[in-house]
């Protein structure tokens, strides 16, 4: 029992140090995704080939705190917390480091053991990558459609173009789908995901002073 928890807590970080300086060649979901007979598009492109709209409206979607918190967002998780007090729904507070420690080692789900093992990873990439690497292998890795991984994969399929090339409202329509990308599409999008495009584009657009950290 000992062996199997050592091997939980460190091969993870192995791993984590191993993509540092290395493009992760597959995750466990494209594994299960494969195994349910979806499809693999994964092209891995480098940071400094994916179009700033890409970037900001992402981080605007997903976690405009990016740059100024250590991989947990606070902020968010107190109001999360507030919201289950008063009886609403949670929507989530997860940062792109803690979806980032999950795509890369995790398998998908809301179960204890795999939210406790993130929050013990995310900490481990802050620690190990910087921010411009963090978000590097988020967007090369996220699902924005069935067997569809990463922001390359996603522009081309969606929009006939790389990801160097896509404007602000396409970039804000791939980022509208990251919530539910198996159901929603960027080429097709639906007046939801108009809607929230149309959302995402706005605060892209102040993201700039927010961004800092993708500079250095």
């Amino acid at each position: 029992m000992l062996k199997i928890v050592i091997a939980v807590l460190v091969l993870p970080l192995l791993v984590i140090v191993v993509y540092r300086f290395i493009a992760p060649p597959i995750t466990p979901l494209m594994v299960i995704r494969l195994v349910q007979g979806e499809g693999w598009d994964y092209r891995w492109t480098p940071l400094k080939q994916v179009s700033p709209h890409l970037e900001r409206a992402v981080l605007a979607a997903e976690d405009s705190r990016f740059c100024s918190h250590h991989g947990f967002d606070v902020d968010a998780i107190s109001d999360e917390l507030d919201d289950w007090m008063q009886g609403e729904r949670p929507r989530g507070a997860s940062t792109v480091t803690q979806q980032t420690a999950k795509n890369i080692v995790l398998w998908p789900g809301r179960d204890l053991v795999r939210k406790a093992i993130e929050a013990w990873l995310t900490p481990q990439i802050e620690l190990v990558w910087n921010k411009r690497r963090i978000l590097e292998v988020y967007l090369n890795v996220i699902e924005i459609g069935p067997g569809i991984y990463g922001v390359e994969a996603a522009a081309q399929r969606f929009f006939g173009k790389s990801a160097a090339q896509v404007t602000p409202r396409e970039a804000a329509l791939i980022a509208a789908v990251l919530p539910n990308p198996r159901e929603r599409s960027p080429a097709r999008p639906s007046a939801l995901v108009a809607r929230r495009a149309g959302r995402i584009a706005a605060r892209a657009e102040m993201m700039d002073s927010y961004l800092d950290c993708l500079r250095t």
